[in-house]
């Protein structure tokens, strides 16, 4: 598998490091600044390209031409956006994923397209989850956060109860249920039991509603 990393900051230079001791991958990373390679470690193993990564040749000598995957992680959410927009449009790369810097410029993205990773975004949410809500931990994360997938154990006060009455929306699905060490698929009839580790997919207002059933004060 042929894999570009455009962008040599600590994001790039950690990424294409890890991708690179893959040995089913051959990585290539693209900088303009040659002081931007000494952040790779000694042991880096693919190959490293100076240019400007919105010059043609730079690309094609990254192999863009016979690329599986790139991406773009700069501190530029234009050059980001506009190298992610050429590798799918120009060179028909399959793979392509976009960083963005700064929230404000999401729009930008979205109008090309392009599969985006915001670590402000998902990072403000992840500790905003770690700070307010520790009974609830997010163990997977989709796109910049939309939909995720969350696992939380059962409170006393919902053993015996059916899976229906927690979740009633949309909004909410459940995934896995783990019970002795095994998990199955549940259906909205099973009963659930106190020490129950309940995985669900959820947005967030949809989590915040389960949050609230699980763990709000019995009333009466």
């Amino acid at each position: 598998m042929n894999i570009i990393v455009v962008g040599c900051g600590r994001l790039g230079a950690d990424l294409a490091y890890r991708l690179s001791q893959r040995p089913d991958i051959r990585m290539a990373v693209v900088d303009i600044n040659p002081l931007a390679f000494n952040k790779l470690p000694d042991d880096y193993r693919g190959r490293i390209i100076e240019g400007d990564a919105l010059a043609r040749d730079t690309l094609e000598r990254a192999g863009i031409e016979h690329a599986d995957a790139l991406a773009a992680v700069t501190d530029s959410d234009a050059l980001n956006a506009v190298v992610g927009h050429v590798a799918r449009s120009v060179f028909n790369v399959p793979v392509v994923v976009a960083r963005n810097f700064d929230p404000d410029t999401l729009e930008l993205y979205e109008i090309f397209g392009l599969q985006v990773v915001s670590a402000t975004s998902w990072g403000s949410q992840r500790i905003e989850e770690m700070l307010h809500h520790g009974e609830m931990r997010a163990v997977f994360s989709s796109g910049n956060g939309e939909v995720e997938i969350y696992e939380v154990v059962v409170p006393e006060r919902w053993h015996g109860r059916q899976l229906r009455e927690l979740i009633d929306s949309d909004d909410v699905l459940p995934t896995a249920v783990t019970r002795g060490g095994r998990a199955f698929l549940p259906a909205f009839h099973t009963v659930l039991e106190k020490g129950d580790i309940l995985q669900v997919s959820a947005l967030m207002g949809g989590i915040e509603r389960l949050r609230n059933r699980l763990f709000a004060t019995e009333e009466g």
